[in-house]
């Protein structure tokens, strides 16, 4: 894969900007060119190449990211059971997360995307979530070690955790509306959701109504459909009383 000299330097830049641990960032100069290009593989959008993108160093970062979060997790909280461990990585190695540090590294400022897909708001998010999860792939595959990967990343997952942890519904609030209204006797949550916009980076291009037992509960908005649903349950959850639960019981 040809690369240029600006291109090579554009991506030590970005590199420096991660804070890697020094002693791992002598890894990443123009004499080790083949750990620049590994780099820059996973920068690189199926759209402005067909043969050498982020595809496979996205597989490989998934089963780093999974591997070292477990491990975080495990040196973090120690005496968390097993189960409420799996529900904490699956936030931590998210798409959504993933999005939110490719976002607080400006990993969009150094992608390579073809015109089409570049104009396509839709999927900037889900493009900046796989390049981050390639890049921790090609860190891994330049590296060949985990722990300057771990180092890096810790910070994010702490702030992760500790806003997942400090929710009593650990953001799962569609779950936690139904593990609700069935503990009550009541019937499962109806969602509908109409598209109020087309814009697809609008934040309230869905509105969602939450039902249950034909009686609205609750109201939502989201970019997506899921979202919109989640922002439902979320809400409904917050109005959950004895009250409540006499209104929609009659």
């Amino acid at each position: 894969m040809q690369i240029s000299i600006q291109r090579v330097e554009e991506i030590i830049n970005f590199l420096k900007g991660l804070n890697l641990d020094p002693k791992y960032q002598k890894e990443f100069t123009k004499e080790k060119i083949e750990n620049i290009l590994y780099i820059n593989e996973s920068l690189t959008h199926s759209s402005a190449n067909n043969e050498i993108n982020y595809e496979n160093l996205e597989f490989l970062g998934d089963a780093v990211l999974r591997l070292i979060a477990s491990d975080f997790i495990k040196n973090k909280y120690p005496y968390m059971q097993v189960g409420e461990r799996s529900e904490l990585r699956s936030h931590l190695v998210s798409d959504q997360w993933l999005a939110e540090v490719g976002k607080k590294i400006n990993i969009k400022s150094v992608l390579l995307i073809g015109k089409k897909s570049i104009r396509d708001n839709s999927a900037k998010a889900t493009i900046q979530a796989e390049a981050t999860e390639a890049l921790i792939g090609a860190l891994y595959e330049s590296l060949s070690i985990l722990d300057p990967i771990k180092s890096w990343l810790i910070p994010f997952w702490n702030e992760k955790s500790k806003e997942i942890l400090a929710d009593p519904h650990k953001k799962n609030y569609k779950s936690a509306l139904q593990e609700l209204t069935q503990s009550e006797g009541l019937s499962i949550p109806i969602y509908k959701t109409i598209e109020v916009d087309k814009k697809h980076d609008n934040p309230k291009r869905f509105f969602c109504t939450v039902f249950i037992k034909n009686l609205s509960i609750a109201e939502g908005w989201g970019k997506s459909i899921k979202q919109a649903e989640k922002d439902a349950a979320k809400i409904a959850l917050k109005h959950f009383d004895d009250n409540f639960i006499k209104q929609v019981s009659q």
